[in-house]
C-alpha cells in the first residue's frame, strides 16, 4: 500500500464485541455442555471439536476486526498491508438488498480468480468474488462501494 488512503472502513466496536462475544458464548456452551452433561462419546467429542472451533473462531474475528480496510487508488488493503483486490481487477460491485454480500456491507466481482482469504467479520474472497463488511458500519461501506463503483467506471 503506497498511496494515500481514500476511504478507510473499519469494524463497528459495538458490532465487534456482540459478535466475538456471542461466537465465544456459543463455544463456551457446546464445551460446558461436553463436559457436564456428556452425551454418547461420539457426540461428546462433536461438541468438543465444535465448542474449540467456535472460540478459535471468536479469537480469530476479535484479531480481523481491529485491523480495517483501506481503500487507495491502487485497490483494497488490510491496515496490514495485505492486498483484498487491487483496483484494475475489479469489473463490478453488489450491494443491493438480493445481493450476495456480508451485512452492512457490499462485494466486488473480480476480473480474474483470486486465493481464498477471510479475515472474519470484515471480508472474505473466494474465487471472483469478495465480500467486504459484517461487523463495520453501513455508511461507511455505502460510501466506499459507491467510490469503487464511480473508480472502475472511468
Amino acid at each position: 500500500m503506497t498511496t494515500e488512503p481514500i476511504l478507510t472502513l473499519h469494524a463497528s466496536a459495538p458490532r465487534r464485541a456482540i459478535a466475538c462475544l456471542v461466537v465465544g458464548f456459543l463455544g463456551l456452551l457446546l464445551l460446558s455442555i461436553a463436559f457436564f452433561q456428556p452425551p454418547a462419546p461420539v457426540l461428546q467429542f462433536v461438541l468438543l471439536v465444535l465448542g474449540a472451533g467456535a472460540i478459535w473462531a471468536a479469537e480469530t474475528m476479535r484479531r480481523a476486526t481491529a485491523l480495517a480496510i483501506v481503500l487507495t487508488e491502487e485497490g483494497l488493503f488490510e491496515t496490514s498491508g495485505r492486498r483484498i483486490a487491487s483496483m484494475e481487477n475489479i469489473v463490478a460491485v453488489q450491494r443491493g438488498p438480493f445481493a450476495f454480500k456480508p451485512s452492512n456491507g457490499f462485494s466486488i466481482v473480480l476480473a480474474e480468480k483470486g486465493p481464498g482469504a477471510w479475515a472474519p467479520g470484515l471480508w472474505w474472497r473466494l474465487g471472483r468474488r469478495v465480500g467486504i463488511g459484517g461487523v463495520t458500519a453501513k455508511p461507511v461501506a455505502t460510501a466506499m462501494a459507491e467510490e469503487i463503483s464511480r473508480r472502475i467506471r472511468h
